[in-house]
């Protein structure tokens, strides 16, 4: 199974914030937002695979700034790590104010993705080939973002996380 790069998995969305997409503060609502964002996700992650893939988890996803009726949203997301039969992506939001030319980030998570294959069973996912400084540096932290999800989905004993435990503990003493 031939790797792949995160600039073959990129995938950029853009949506338009629509009155029904909307709070009575006129601020995009967080669920329809997420939905785009798994949305995108998805995309990013099936373009690796070439496979149908199911949302395994989402990171904490924080709100840093309202997204605004009539703001353009942009998604953008890439395989951050490949593992066994799962993947990683990391997503970016902007979103901007077309009239004024204002643009912040307004969001940033980790979706983890399971490929299936056509009976519904798991299936190996290509390796992922980081080219860039940045992607290096997404991939080398999955493996801890990935252990801290076990951990807390509790399918790993603390102990077991060496990638974690490294950060806090020093290994020679």
């Amino acid at each position: 199974m031939k790797g792949k790069t995160p600039k073959e998995s990129h995938t950029v969305m853009n949506e338009l914030v629509l009155p029904n997409d909307t709070n009575t503060l006129h601020n995009l609502m967080g669920g329809r937002l997420l939905h785009w964002m798994d949305i995108a996700a998805a995309i990013s992650a099936q373009k690796h695979c070439n496979r149908i893939v199911v949302t395994a988890s989402v990171d904490n996803v924080s709100f840093k700034q309202p997204i605004k009726l009539g703001d353009v949203i942009t998604i953008e997301a890439k395989v951050s790590r490949a593992f066994t039969t799962s993947l990683e992506v990391r997503l970016d939001v902007w979103a901007e104010n077309i009239p004024t030319g204002s643009r912040i980030k307004s969001n940033e998570a980790y979706y983890t993705f399971v490929a299936l294959d056509q009976n519904g069973r798991t299936i190996p996912v290509p390796e992922l080939i980081p080219e860039t400084i940045e992607d290096m540096v997404l991939y080398d932290g999955a493996l801890r973002r990935r252990q801290l999800r076990l951990i807390l989905a509790g399918k790993m004993k603390p102990d077991d996380a060496t990638e974690l435990k490294a950060l806090f503990f020093d290994e020679e003493k």
